[in-house]
Parts: C-alpha cells; structure tokens; sequence
C-alpha cells in the first residue's frame, strides 16, 4: 500500500560550523541539504510519495505533518532539541514517527519516537518495510553489520529545492582506517573504509546535472582517501566525467593529513577539481597526538604537509582541538602560531569534547572525569569533562585563540596568504548565472564595504587582494563572508560589545611547527 512520507530535518543551532551569518550574503539558507534523508527516500517503494522539510531553509507547518503517513527524521547531536521538537509534534497530531542518524545511533532511546534505526540503515530499513506491511513492526531495529554500498541507491535528489543551498552532497565511502581517540565515525561506521562503485558514483553527479545543479559539490566522506586504492580508481573516471561535460561542479572533501605524501593521489584529485579539502590536525604537540592515538599526524612536519596540498590547487580548511591532557602551558599561542604560519582562513578550533560511545568518553568514565553528556557543539566554551589543566585556563586561553584568528587583521592576512599559495588552473563554476552573481557581490560589498564598523579593514583587503591576485577576487569575497561569520560568532561567545574589536596577538616567539 502506497505511503505519503514526510521527510523532516531538525534545524542546527548558529555556532562556527552552521556558516548562517555568511550564508545569506551568497543568498543562501543552508551549507546543503541533508543527504541521508534523500537517501532513505530511495530505499522506500517506489509508489510511495515524498516531500522533504529542511528546517534549515523552511518552516514546519500542521499541514506538512497532516499531509503525511509516516515522519521520517534524522539527526546529529547539535540536533537534538529541534529533533524533540519535531518528534512531539508529530505525536501531537498522531503520526508515525521514524528517526535514525548519528544521535540515536549512539546517543539516544527517545521516548517519544515510534521507531529507531540504530546504525545504518541499509540492512533494517528492508525489515521495518515488511513488518509495517504485515502491521507488526518493531521499535527499536538494530544494525548488526556494516552494510556493502554497492547497491546503494542514488539519492533522491530532486526533493531538495537547490536555490536554498551553498553546495550538494554525495558519498563515496563510510568509514576510516585510522583510531583517533575523540572521534564518533570509527564507533558507527567502522575501520573499514567501505566504497561505492565508479558507476554509482557518477550516476549521482549525472542525477545532479540533470536535475540543474552547478557549483560546489561536497563528497561528505569523513575520510575520502581512507580506501586510496578505490579513490585511486574513481578519481580518472570522475576528471574524465568533468571534462565532458564542461567542469559543471568543483569537489569539497575531507580527508587525512597524509593525503600530502602521495603526489600522484594529489594530482589526480587536481585535476578532477577538488577545490577544498578539510583536514583533521588538531594540534602542533605531538604528545597530544599520540595521547589521542592521531598517529598519522605525527613523525612529519605538518605546516609542510599543508603548503604541499595548498600548492596543488585545494584550499585547506582544518579542524583544531584544545584541551588534550597532554597540552602544555603555552598550547594557545602554539595554536595561534600555527595557524598564522599554516595560510589555513577557515581554521575551525574547539574545546575536546568527550562523545558518546568513543574511546575517550569509556576513558574518562573509567577515570571518573565525566561530567555531561555532549551537546554536539565543541565551539561554544563548554566542557563535559574534567580536564588536566585548570578548567578556567583551558577556557580562557580558548577563547583567546579565538579572539585572535577571528581578528579582522589576523583572518585577512591569512587569507592573503592562503591565496598566494593556492594556483588554480581556470575559475571555479559558479552555481549562479551572472545577474545573481553580480547581486551576492553587492550584497557583500554593501553588508562588508558600507555597514560594517571592520569596513575599512574589508577594503584594504579587498585592495590587496585586486592588486596581486586579480583573478582570485571571487574567492576574496568568499573568505570575506566566512571571516564575517567567524567573527560575529566570536563576539557573540565572548559577549563583546558592539564597539568593541577582536585583536591578533603577535607572539614574540618564532612560529612553531609541529
């Protein structure tokens, strides 16, 4: 029998990560739409119909919820009020409600859902279908293994309305080979990187060019190069797939800093246009590296790993953590030394934090320093456990990183430099046509350029950036809006008043590396 599923997204809280205060200068609502619902909504039966209500870019109204059979959602832990919120009302007007994601996977028994999935889906899903046909299904269904992608379907894209969104998601692999400590995706998705076929993979991007998207997309991988082997084969096929049809899309990516000691993985990837690449280094003390089991970051001069990457035409955007028990005294100024010397503008700190079901958070039980329960936002100032360090200090020197990278000063001369190093053969295709892309500019130059108090900063900036590098103004003016965003989070963390400005801090030490 036919379904009507509602498929609903919880909304993210506005931290570093949502991007919301540079979304709208691009004309924006959200960085993307929520792939993993997309993809559920291709394993349902085909009859079924789908509507998809982002939270993110649209409001939930009775009437969605009415329309519906079922209420599928999914979640993160930042998600976590909003999910209750959207559980309790759908109860409220008597729907089914189906939650699975990474908050129930290792989280969360919400009272209020009819039916979790914990752990992906693939195997399930096909369960719960057949138990609801024969009108006995069960609460709670559990994955007891890792599924194989090679049958996963393309995603039901086409839900999405693609005006809303900065870039499109896919996936190639679940899973990482590496141990670190801290990290949540080795509990849900294993360490064993497992992949999609070539086929499949451009079946999605044929799916997304005919449903009109251009621009960015991001291959969602937590590590895409943990299976270099079957990147290796994928990546030829997805520059030869590029070039055909006219380099419609640039590739955003996540990957391990040991991406720098393979050249020919690199060049592969340049060529296929990856633009970005996120990587996770966390800290210039390798004690604290080998305490969070990161060994991949060790033994190697990361500030060189980075310009390596930067020289082949990917922006690197990184993640960084303070808090480790192994961080000595002047671990603050080594992160902001880092940082300046690494050219990295989109340099994304945060406090550890203690996830659920990770090794550190069994740790620090065992040890008896577990406070809270996570709320999934490393970057607002929070501890859920009790650090080595003076807890105040930790804070403190925190929010004095922050306070110096986010500087106006600070975060343009990074991003001077980050241009400087990274050459890109031709210009990244815009996902608009040129009457929209002539408005963001305005937009920008009007909120950056007029009535920004840091406006004068904004033009000098901008002058310099016109001056050396005149054809990598577009990717000026996007570090601008997220330099915007970083800073108004930060002012908003640090409770600084309206007149007041952040400040770099200029070591008197020569910048360290790792």
């Amino acid at each position: 029998m036919s379904k009507k599923v509602l498929h609903v997204y919880p909304k993210f809280p506005d931290t570093y990560w949502s991007f919301q205060h540079a979304l709208g200068l691009w004309g924006r609502r959200s960085a993307f739409p929520p792939l993993g619902l997309l993809t559920v909504a291709a394993m349902l039966p085909g009859g079924w119909e789908h509507r998809l209500v982002d939270l993110n870019v649209q409001p939930l109204t009775d009437a969605d919820i009415d329309w519906a059979d079922l209420v599928f959602t999914s979640a993160m832990i930042v998600q976590q009020d909003s999910l209750r919120s959207i559980l309790a009302r759908s109860k409220a007007r008597g729907k089914r409600a189906v939650v699975g994601g990474p908050y129930v996977s290792t989280s969360a028994n919400l009272v209020e859902a009819d039916h979790l999935f914990i752990g992906e889906a693939e195997t399930t899903l096909p369960d719960f279908l057949r138990d609801l046909e024969n009108g006995t299904p069960k609460r709670i269904y559990q994955a007891d293994e890792k599924p194989d992608l090679t049958s996963a379907p393309t995603p039901l894209f086409h839900l999405a309305d693609f005006r809303h969104y900065l870039a499109m998601p896919v996936q190639f692999s679940r899973g990482c080979p590496f141990r670190c400590e801290f990290c949540d995706i080795i509990e849900i998705y294993g360490r064993v990187p497992r992949t999609k076929t070539n086929e499949q993979m451009l079946a999605e991007l044929d799916a997304l060019l005919a449903a009109g998207w251009r621009g960015l997309v991001f291959i969602v991988d937590d590590n895409f190069i943990g299976n270099k082997r079957n990147v290796k084969s994928l990546l030829p096929h997805l520059a030869d797939w590029s070039e055909r049809h006219g380099r419609p899309f640039s590739f955003l990516t996540e990957a391990s800093l040991n991406l720098a000691d393979d050249n020919e993985l690199l060049a592969m990837m340049k060529r296929a246009g990856f633009r970005r690449v996120f990587l996770g280094i966390e800290t210039p003390v390798e004690q604290s590296l080998k305490e969070a089991q990161k060994g991949q970051n060790t033994r190697r001069d990361m500030l060189e790993g980075v310009r390596k990457i930067q020289s082949y035409g990917m922006e690197v955007m990184a993640g960084f953590i303070v808090g480790f028990d192994s961080d000595p005294p002047d671990i603050f100024q080594r992160q902001i030394d880092f940082i300046r010397a690494s050219a990295i503008p989109q340099a994304m700190v945060g406090l550890l934090t203690a996830l659920p079901d990770t090794q550190l958070s069994r740790r620090l039980e065992r040890e008896g320093r577990m406070l809270l329960g996570s709320s999934g936002n490393n970057t607002d100032g929070s501890l859920n456990f009790i650090p080595r360090m003076d807890a105040s200090v930790l804070v403190d020197g925190y929010k004095r990183i922050l306070r110096n990278i986010y500087s106006p000063a600070e975060f343009y001369e990074r991003s001077l430099a980050c241009l400087a190093r990274v050459e890109q053969e031709r210009a990244e295709p815009p996902a608009d046509g040129w009457f929209k892309t002539l408005l963001h500019v305005g937009r920008i130059l009007l909120t950056l350029g007029i009535r920004d108090r840091e406006r004068g900063r904004f033009w000098k900036f901008l002058g310099k950036a016109l001056f050396n590098f005149p054809s990598k103004i577009p990717q000026a003016l996007i570090l601008a809006g997220l330099g915007y965003h970083f800073r108004i989070m930060t002012e908003e963390l640090l409770g600084a008043e309206s007149g007041e400005r952040l400040a770099p801090i200029v070591s008197n030490e020569a910048t360290r590396a790792a």
